[in-house]
């Protein structure tokens, strides 16, 4: 006998004037609560004027598998502080990996062929763009660091260090309004075979969350950072945060966030014409066992959602076969998920 469809509500938006903004990221941010705990008092002390001068508010270095959530993390925060996951000056360390690359970061210094042309990344205009009328703190996100060339993590020691960036034109950048966030995969392989033997997603061994397994992550994480990077880099980054892989219950949460936010996207992109979806649960059941993946993560699982659920419904909807106000009910149907349409 199947179940009855549940009904998906998207989740709503938060404030943080009026939140604490610990109970806020702990309901956007799935099986990381170390990454919440370590990030929150440096937010604090920025608010309460209590962060220390002539440095960034906060520098921290993500690290762990691919799909636990350290990007995530950063969206998030933004989504909290600004009220839009895409507040936050984004760096794609995978198009530095070049040394004569780096110039793109700060610009051609004048005098220098294609001075005018190559724009530097990193502008006070831009820091400041990414704030908002409910706070003044900038997020500033290195994405897979370890692909950058070395010059660009020299580049990068001022900054961490005095806030300070220099750019080719002599002027300069001032961090001290900012959280860094540096994001990596070092050392990620050896983290999922260091768990890989008792790994699951249909029962979890308890050892996996222990104390012990925990502090071995973290310790193959700092030895990976070690051997990549300077001394002098390492000591100017103020938390290393090892990210866990995400356990069944994780998985259970960030199905519901992935179904709540296409209900809120029918409901944005569609307006009048949008329509609810409801699940049962022999579907959400196929969708997790799907979408469950020890080495890509939730990633994975969006891709999952992306190709049973969120494509046939476009299709549905291009073919005017649902209708305004109309309840499209999604169920498992043997081994694929059907879509049908209730008035």
């Amino acid at each position: 006998m199947r179940t009855p469809p549940i009904p998906i509500r998207p989740r709503r938006g938060g404030n943080p004037n009026n939140a604490d903004l610990l109970e806020q990221l702990q309901a956007r941010i799935v099986g990381q609560p170390r990454a919440i705990t370590e990030i929150v008092p440096y937010v604090r002390m920025y608010r309460a004027g209590l962060a220390p001068e002539g440095r960034p508010v906060g520098v921290f270095l993500l690290l762990g598998p691919t799909g636990t959530g350290k990007t995530r993390t950063v969206e998030a925060l933004a989504d909290v502080l600004h009220g839009s996951e895409r507040s936050m000056l984004k760096v794609d360390c995978g198009e530095f990996q070049m040394e004569h690359e780096v110039a793109k970061l700060i610009g051609a210094p004048p005098g220098y062929l294609g001075h005018r042309e190559t724009q530097p990344l990193i502008t006070q205009q831009k820091l400041n763009a990414v704030t908002s009328e409910s706070s003044n703190l900038s997020l500033l996100l290195f994405d897979e660091i370890e692909k950058a060339a070395p010059s660009m993590t020299r580049l990068m020691l001022g900054m961490l260090d005095k806030a300070t960036l220099r750019l080719g034109d002599n002027t300069s950048v001032n961090f001290e309004r900012t959280l860094i966030f540096l994001t990596s995969n070092l050392g990620a392989e050896a983290m999922r075979k260091q768990v890989m033997p008792d790994f699951g997603f249909e029962a979890m061994s308890p050892m996996e969350r222990d104390s012990a397994n925990v502090a071995k992550l973290q310790s193959i994480g700092w030895g990976a950072v070690r051997r990549k990077f300077s001394p002098e880099f390492v000591n100017r980054i103020d938390a290393v945060i090892t990210y866990q892989p995400l356990d069944a219950k994780a998985m259970n949460t960030i199905l519901d966030q992935q179904l709540a936010a296409l209900q809120k996207h029918v409901v944005d992109r569609l307006e009048e014409k949008a329509f609810d979806i409801e699940i049962t649960n022999e579907a959400r059941e196929l969708l997790l066992t799907r979408g469950m993946s020890a080495e890509f993560g939730a990633r994975e699982l969006k891709r999952t959602i992306l190709r049973l659920v969120t494509q046939p419904l476009a299709a549905m909807v291009e073919q005017a076969q649902v209708s305004a106000e109309s309840v499209v009910i999604v169920d498992r149907e043997g081994e694929g998920i059907a879509l049908t349409v209730e008035k």
